[in-house]
C-alpha cells in the first residue's frame, strides 16, 4: 500500500470514528404531559424541543407525548415517574403531583389569587423556589414555571350563579383538593383522567368539569359538550417542566445551563398564549353557543366563603409557614 494511500485510509477512519462519536453523543429525551396536542401545554412542550436542539446543536433533542402517554394515561403518575428516573422529562400541574407531594397544592388553594401579577409573585417568587426545592427531595428538577391558569366551571345541567347551583351536580375533578372543594359545595366529585373526561361528559356520566378557558376549555373543544360555563376563577393551577434528577446530574454545567434557559424561554412563551387565549376565549365561547355568566363581586364573594373550609384543610396540610409564604408574595404583588 502507497504512503498515499494509507493517508487516505486513516483520515477515512478518523472521519467515520468522528462520526460514530458524534451519533454516540446525540440523545432524545422523552417528556410526558398531561393534555392533548392541540393545548398550550403541547405548545410549550414543543417550543422547550425546538430551542433546546438548537442550544445544543442537535446533541440533545425531545421527543413529545400528550395525553399521559409514557404513563398509561395516568396523569398522576407521570412525576413520580420522573422522580425515579423512569421518564426523563414531565410536563404537568401542580394539582396532579399533590399525591406525591401534597404541599404543591397551596398554588391551588381557593380564592387565593386575585390576579395574574400575584400569581407571578410566587411562581416566580420564593413561594415557587421553596416548592422546587421539595420536589428535588423526590428525584425532580423543576426547570421553569408555565401555567393551566384559573380554573372556570363548566356544565351541562343548568347555569351556575351561586353555590347552591352547584349541590348534586356530578364533577369531574383533576386532583385530592378539588374533590374537598367540591364536596364543600354540595356537588359529586369524580377524580378521573382527562384522557376518559371528553367521553364522560358526551356520555352524561358527569355533568360538568372545571378548567382553565385558554389553556384546556378552547384548545380542546370542551365547548362542543357543554353548554353553560361560569367565570368564577375559584382555583388557579400551574404547570411546570421538571427533569429526572438522575438525568440532571449526568450532565455538565454548561448542559444544564441550556436545558434551563430553553425551558425558561418555553415556559415564558406558553404562559403568554395562555394568557392570550383566555383573554380571548369569552367571547369565541359565545360564539360557539355556551352560555356564559361572569359573576359579580358579591356572588364571587359567596363562593369564596363555601369554598374556606376546604381552604383551610388544605392550608393545614401544606402548612402554616408555606401558606404564609404564597401570602407575603401576593401581598407584595398587590
Amino acid at each position: 500500500m502507497t504512503f498515499a494511500k494509507l493517508g487516505t485510509t486513516a483520515l477515512a477512519t478518523v472521519l467515520a470514528g468522528a462520526l460514530m462519536v458524534g451519533a454516540a453523543a446525540a440523545e432524545t429525551l422523552r417528556l410526558s404531559h398531561n393534555t392533548g396536542d392541540t393545548t398550550t401545554w403541547q405548545k410549550g412542550a414543543d417550543k422547550f424541543a425546538e430551542l433546546l436542539s438548537d442550544a445544543t446543536g442537535g446533541d440533545l433533542t425531545v421527543r413529545v407525548f400528550p395525553n399521559a402517554q409514557l404513563a398509561g394515561g395516568d396523569q398522576m403518575r407521570q412525576a413520580e415517574m420522573v422522580g425515579r428516573g423512569a421518564l426523563d422529562l414531565v410536563v404537568t400541574s401542580a394539582i396532579n403531583v399533590t399525591p406525591l407531594v401534597p404541599e404543591m397544592a397551596a398554588f391551588s388553594l381557593p380564592y387565593l389569587y386575585a390576579d395574574y401579577a400575584q400569581v407571578d409573585a410566587t411562581t416566580q417568587g420564593e413561594p415557587g423556589a421553596k416548592l422546587a426545592e421539595i420536589l428535588k427531595g423526590k428525584g425532580i428538577v423543576v426547570l421553569a414555571w408555565g401555567e393551566n391558569g384559573f380554573r372556570e366551571v363548566t356544565n351541562n345541567t343548568r347555569p351556575v350563579h351561586g353555590p347552591d347551583d352547584m349541590k348534586g351536580l356530578n364533577m369531574r375533578v383533576a386532583g385530592p383538593m378539588y374533590i374537598d372543594v367540591m364536596n364543600a359545595l354540595g356537588a359529586n366529585p369524580q377524580q378521573m383522567q382527562w384522557g376518559e373526561t371528553m367521553t364522560a361528559l358526551q356520555q352524561g356520566v358527569v355533568d360538568g368539569q372545571e378548567n382553565p378557558i385558554g389553556a384546556v376549555i378552547i384548545p380542546q373543544q370542551v365547548y362542543e359538550v357543554q353548554k353553560y360555563l361560569t367565570t368564577w376563577h375559584y382555583s388557579y393551577d400551574p404547570i411546570f417542566i421538571g427533569i429526572s434528577q438522575k438525568k440532571w446530574d449526568s450532565y455538565d454545567a454548561d448542559t444544564q445551563a441550556k436545558l434551563k434557559t430553553a425551558a425558561e424561554e418555553a415556559m415564558t412563551y406558553q404562559r403568554e398564549i395562555s394568557r392570550e387565549a383566555t383573554a380571548t376565549g369569552i367571547d369565541f365561547l359565545r360564539e360557539k353557543g355556551m352560555e356564559v355568566y361572569e359573576p359579580s363581586a358579591e356572588e364571587l364573594a359567596a363562593f369564596k366563603e363555601a369554598t374556606k373550609p376546604a381552604f383551610d384543610e388544605w392550608a393545614a396540610k401544606v402548612g402554616p409557614e408555606l401558606v404564609q409564604s404564597f401570602q407575603t408574595a401576593i401581598d407584595g404583588a398587590k
